[in-house]
């Protein structure tokens, strides 16, 4: 692959995950919406402590070992 600045942005870092352009972008993306609903759900509880109490806090748990297990591979 030519080393362009196009492909050092888009390409190199999804490369050092061993995926693709897409595969990265899906793996980031559905990361970012289940980043959004923990957000959504510690707004909540900012508002109404009762409600939500782990929810944040178990969701980012989650997505810790996600990274976590898919850097071991």
């Amino acid at each position: 692959m030519p080393n362009t600045t196009l492909a050092r942005i888009f390409l190199d870092h999804p490369q050092k995950v061993d995926e693709t352009y897409f595969e990265h972008m899906r793996f980031a993306a559905g990361f970012a919406g289940t980043l959004a609903f923990a957000a959504g759900a510690a707004l909540i509880h900012a508002v109404v402590p009762a409600l939500c109490e782990t929810t944040a806090s178990r969701t980012v748990r989650k997505l810790h070992a996600r990274i976590d297990n898919r850097s071991a591979n």
